[in-house]
């Protein structure tokens, strides 16, 4: 099975002042893939979480954008020899080729729009459970507390959509901006 840790919790300050997106590592088999390198006040950061899980920032060999705003994406630049997993594809160099939504035995890749258009959701099979990794379709737990609430969401019909299929597809949710939180079941 494959192993999710999140490597920073991300934050958003209620004046938007400052913001950090949450970023994860994703390991399975050959597989070493940071979700969401977006913008923190050093990338030293990020290198030194990587670090601590024993990894460089060369061994990184795929990089995924849950969706394209900035606070996101900032630091792809960082992951030079990585692929990097988009809305539109999986980028090598100057080449996007199209993923296929069971990317592998255990990680699922589903479009989630609603927070914006090209969102995505990645659903990890581990040993503690089907973990979302899922963008700003929740920025932390209970907030937005309603899609409506989104001051960003591009459709906020789309949104309590995606917020929906999540929670019923996935045990934990890593949120965009926050720490990981379990899903109640009913």
């Amino acid at each position: 099975m494959a192993e999710v840790k999140v490597l920073i919790e991300g934050y958003v300050t209620a004046d938007m002042g400052g913001t950090c997106p949450t970023i994860s590592l994703i390991k399975d088999k050959g597989i070493k893939m940071v979700v969401d390198p977006g913008v923190m006040k050093s990338t030293k950061i990020l290198v030194a979480a990587l670090k601590k899980e024993g990894l460089s920032v060369e061994q990184i060999n795929f990089v995924c954008i849950t969706h394209s705003h900035m606070d996101h994406y900032r630091n792809l630049g960082l992951f030079t020899k990585a692929k990097i997993l988009d809305y539109f594809g999986i980028w090598e160099k100057d080449k996007c080729n199209d993923w296929k939504e069971q990317f592998t035995r255990d990680i699922k890749i589903i479009k989630t729009p609603g927070h914006n258009f090209d969102a995505l959701t990645l659903l990890v099979k581990t040993k503690k459970g089907i973990i979302a990794v899922c963008g700003d379709v929740f920025w932390k737990e209970n907030y937005p507390k309603e899609p409506k609430d989104d001051l960003y969401a591009s459709d906020k019909e789309k949104l309590k959509e995606s917020r929906k299929k999540v929670m019923e597809m996935a045990d934990f949710v890593i949120p965009g901006h926050g720490k990981m939180f379990g899903v109640e079941k009913k």
